[in-house]
């Protein structure tokens, strides 16, 4: 598989938008990162494309740094509503395309969505979702939203009947009304397997579904 780079502008250096950038960077895509403060962009200027002291609110600002050719600008500013405001309407009125910014509160988060944002993240609300789904549900690896009714789960394999034998029999879309993506067994990995792939103990599954269908499944293999 093909990776695409990626062109991202992060605004804000604070702890959220330094790891977004630091991980994004050693994962080979491009990444600016801008802040009013030059002090966290000392540790990062070696790693990213390029770090600048600018202010992520000031539309002009970010014009000249050309925000309407990234894929995708980070608003990680979290701590700072006002802030994350002004810097999510700028970077729109500026051309961005697609903008992901960052809130702490569910009141934030409806702002900012009507402000422009394209996607909102509660890193602590999430993770918190997920720790609470890891330990409520032993087997569920991950899960992640994908949209407002869907979502992305991955499950570990064990002894569990539901998920033990060929796809065409478990009848999985059926059962559950969830499609498997793909399996990774091993150091291997199937994309989209078909029918006649039967599932191992010890094969971690990627299934897609509405939320309310994986929540189904989850019960199921979770016991």
């Amino acid at each position: 598989m093909v990776k695409v780079k990626k062109h991202v502008l992060v605004i804000g250096a604070g702890r959220f938008g330094s790891a977004v950038a630091l991980t994004l960077a050693e994962a080979g895509h491009e990444v600016v990162i801008v802040d009013r403060d030059e002090q966290p962009l000392r540790p990062l200027m070696e790693v990213v494309t390029h770090a600048a002291v600018a202010d992520g609110g000031d539309e002009e600002a970010l014009r000249e740094l050309g925000v309407d050719a990234f894929d995708v600008v980070v608003v990680a500013m979290g701590g700072n509503f006002e802030a994350g405001v002004l810097a999510t309407v700028a970077a729109k009125n500026a051309g961005a395309s697609r903008v992901i910014a960052k809130a702490n509160t569910v009141t934030a988060a409806k702002v900012l969505t009507r402000v422009g944002a394209n996607e909102v993240v509660r890193p602590e609300h999430d993770m918190g979702v997920r720790l609470a789904q890891q330990i409520a549900t032993p087997s569920i690896v991950d899960a992640f939203a994908l949209g407002r009714e869907h979502e992305v789960v991955e499950v570990d394999v064990h002894d569990q009947a539901a998920l033990l034998g060929k796809l065409e029999t478990l009848a999985l879309p059926k059962r559950f009304g969830v499609q498997v993506l793909a399996v990774t067994r091993g150091e291997d990995l199937h994309v989209s397997p078909g029918a006649a792939f039967a599932l191992q103990a010890g094969d971690r599954v990627v299934v897609i579904g509405r939320r309310e269908a994986t929540d189904a499944f989850e019960r199921e293999v979770g016991g």
